[in-house]
């Protein structure tokens, strides 16, 4: 099975780290979150990926491109130019990179690499989120419910710290620093998907998270897998601090590998 992560956008929300790379390029430790995405799935045996490139999409072929060697050691003769590798470290992946245009939409970067997924089931994501998500179970799920889509539902931390003030008093009763969600369930990717909903999106213009996706849910097919484990997006830079903190501190919850 195929992993597609769209790996395209411009990350304006993350200017800060933005503006010299693509987002999915923005390291937590050493290495950037896309990395930490393809270890994810790679945990639940998923090592064939699709890439789909737009912002500074160079940046990510680079890293690919050099990456048996940044991860080697090896020895290197100066004098007669010549490179030997002592120990490799590089995982055994499939990366496939599609420039998927800069402007393209998340539907239409996934219709760009219809080519590239061919006619069975496929995982997808965004490559600027991580979690601690069976994967695995996901898919079983899929299969079990016939969906032509499933996705990965969860309950993100609130932004702000909770407390119960009641009326008429000005004492606290309950206070909690950021609590899980309010109860809503979201959009959290990681994604199984049927090659038949690339027949739902119309254009390079299109959104997979409006037209496709309410189209499928209005045939019912469209289903959740509910994870009330880790989950976290990296829209912002203070996002970035807190899960860079996570990895540095070896807590990192979606360091299932």
């Amino acid at each position: 099975m195929k992993a597609v992560i769209l790996a395209g956008g411009y990350g304006s929300r993350m200017s800060e780290e933005t503006t010299v790379r693509p987002k999915p390029m923005v390291e937590l430790g050493d290495r950037p979150i896309l990395w930490h995405i393809m270890k994810i799935y790679a945990a639940h045996g998923i090592t064939d990926f699709v890439i789909c490139l737009g912002y500074k999409g160079h940046m990510i072929k680079d890293f690919f491109a050099n990456y048996h060697i940044l991860t080697a050691d090896m020895r290197c003769n100066l004098a007669g130019n010549r490179m030997e590798i002592l120990r490799e470290r590089a995982e055994p992946w499939t990366v496939t990179l599609v420039e998927t245009g800069q402007e393209t939409q998340t539907g239409g970067r996934l219709k760009r690499v219809r080519d590239y997924i061919g006619d069975e089931t496929f995982c997808m994501t965004y490559g600027d989120g991580v979690s601690d998500v069976n994967v695995r179970a996901v898919i079983d799920l899929h299969r079990r419910e016939n969906a032509l889509a499933t996705v990965t539902a969860v309950q993100p931390p609130g932004r702000f710290g909770y407390f119960d003030l009641r009326a008429g008093s000005n004492r606290i009763h309950h206070f909690q620093e950021k609590p899980q969600g309010e109860g809503a369930w979201v959009n959290g990717g990681f994604f199984v998907l049927e090659p038949q909903v690339l027949d739902l999106i119309a254009e390079d213009a299109s959104r997979w998270e409006y037209e496709p996706m309410e189209a499928i849910a209005a045939s019912g097919r469209l289903a959740a897998y509910r994870h009330p484990g880790f989950w976290q997006c990296m829209d912002h830079l203070r996002d970035k601090i807190y899960l860079d903190g996570l990895w540095v501190s070896g807590k990192a919850p979606w360091k299932v590998w």
